[in-house]
């Protein structure tokens, strides 16, 4: 049966680079993906799914079902498609939404029991849709999610960095910088001692920690005390208990900056705040040598990535996997132009292909129970 569903995606392969050229030649930010959204749901309705959207409060979320009509286990794969600003696909969301969608239409070919739901989860880069869609539910009863980032090597599933996105406010009061200082608070003093703790902090983390962050507000004219001053932070650790702890140590140099200056602070967050990646390891497992029996062996071990992703949420209700595709022979930096220039190159579109074959080969191994 693998066998003609490896040959189903061969034969995809020119509708499949089409719709990640697509999105490639029309990037678009989180939230507002519309066209890449629709060349999605347009595919997956062509191949007979019944697609809902939008979902979760979102409106380029979706989710495509289809289904065998025979009770059994359900296989999600997520279709990312948010790009960046001025980089555009320098993440390759592009080939992973195509991967994906490809990946759950090559397997309903030959579904025979269980049932195949394919999400579109927007903005995965900044506000992303996988917390919202774990948080309300969507993945709590899949016996699998699945997704492949493209990058420079292949490698296993591993883990990713937990992350808390913190925004501070620092409000003081204004006065004339130079006539009356003394009548002032300045809230852009809260924000500086806020960056020398943090900075001082850094010292004294383990190494899996990051903080890292910048002013967005400093003050309207350097004649006047600010008023209003503004920075946001990304805290990350190896786990979400991690976070917890070091963001603690923040909220107190957070303190400390208030009491110093005499402004007031207060603490938000900015955008969803990310779980680290558990990998399932028998699905990672099956999934690796579903790919070496499409002809790519060389896999490089598991690592620790200290970026963050919205897929941590999911792992931590379903069993998941994020394993990684290589598309370039050379060295490539993710957010970059020639990261994005990577995933339309004929390596890439071959890539596209055995990624979407290999997953749909480890959903027909979930649904037919052989894991």
């Amino acid at each position: 049966m693998k066998e003609k569903m490896t040959q189903i995606g061969q034969e995809m392969k020119p509708e499949l680079t089409a719709i990640s050229e697509f999105m490639y030649h029309n990037p678009e930010l989180g939230n507002v993906e519309y066209k890449s959204s629709k060349a999605l749901v347009d595919f997956l309705k062509s191949h007979g799914f019944a697609v809902t959207q939008p979902v979760a409060g979102i409106e380029t979320a979706f989710e495509a079902v289809f289904d065998s009509g025979n009770p059994g286990r359900k296989v999600a794969y997520l279709c990312e498609y948010d790009a960046l600003p001025e980089v555009g696909h320098g993440c390759g969301h592009n080939m992973i939404g195509t991967m994906s969608a490809g990946a759950g239409v090559i397997l309903s070919k030959v579904l025979e029991q269980g049932s195949i739901h394919v999400f579109g989860t927007p903005a995965e880069e900044t506000d992303g849709a996988k917390v919202a869609m774990t948080n309300q539910g969507f993945f709590d009863d899949m016996d699998a999610a699945m997704m492949i980032h493209p990058a420079s090597e292949t490698a296993e599933s591993g883990s990713t960095a937990a992350m808390e996105a913190l925004q501070f406010d620092c409000l003081g009061k204004p006065s004339h910088a130079a006539g009356s200082p003394e009548k002032g608070i300045n809230a852009l003093n809260a924000v500086i001692h806020l960056f020398t703790g943090i900075d001082s902090l850094r010292q004294h983390v383990t190494d899996d920690v990051r903080l890292h962050g910048i002013i967005t507000k400093g003050g309207v004219a350097a004649n006047i005390v600010p008023e209003h001053a503004q920075a946001q932070f990304y805290v990350r650790a190896a786990t979400k208990e991690g976070v917890a702890e070091v963001k603690q140590k923040v909220l107190n140099i957070a303190k400390a900056a208030e009491l110093m200056t005499g402004a007031t602070l207060t603490v938000s967050n900015y955008e969803q705040t990310y779980d680290d990646l558990k990998t399932n390891q028998p699905l990672s497992e099956a999934f690796n040598q579903n790919l070496r029996n499409l002809g790519i062996t060389d896999i490089k071990p598991a690592f620790f990535e200290r970026g963050s992703t919205d897929i941590g949420n999911v792992s931590n209700v379903c069993p998941t996997i994020h394993p990684y595709i290589s598309i370039s022979d050379t060295p490539l930096i993710g957010h970059t132009h020639e990261m994005a220039n990577a995933t339309i190159t004929e390596l890439a579109h071959e890539r596209l292909v055995i990624g979407a074959i290999a997953l749909a080969h480890t959903g027909y191994d979930v649904v037919n129970n052989k894991l």
